[in-house]
């Protein structure tokens, strides 16, 4: 990651992961259909979040006949390890081991515990 990338408001963010789980490039339909009718947005809903998210450097867009198709330029990783530093920065003052004792202190269960030691141990943290 080569520069802090920005905090995503709630709409966005869930209009990305979506593509981030999809094959790029992606649809505005394609992101719809994934957001089914549960939590069905208009389009023009959809339309206004994906313009923001090209002004924000989060994805590009090429338009293809009269389809516009959008490809991540952030991937879901190098966005959540941005998020993850700012709420430990925010929260615990750049503290792992106060973010390690206040994870503890919530609960977590021993076997998140040892998944954590495990991930610890073979380097993958």
């Amino acid at each position: 990651m080569k520069h802090p990338v920005k905090h995503l408001p709630d709409g966005e963010l869930e209009i990305m992961q979506i593509i981030w789980h999809r094959e790029p490039p992606v649809s505005r339909s394609d992101i719809e259909a994934a957001l089914g009718p549960d939590k069905a947005l208009a389009p023009t809903t959809i339309l206004t979040f994906l313009t923001r998210l090209c002004e924000k450097g989060f994805l590009s867009s090429e338009r293809v006949h009269r389809v516009n198709w959008y490809t991540p330029l952030i991937t879901e990783r190098e966005y959540l390890a941005s998020e993850s530093r700012s709420i430990l920065d925010k929260l615990y003052g750049g503290s792992l081991s106060a973010f390690a004792v206040s994870l503890c202190d919530s609960g977590i269960k021993q076997e998140e515990l040892d998944e954590l030691r495990d991930l610890l141990e073979r380097g993958q943290l």
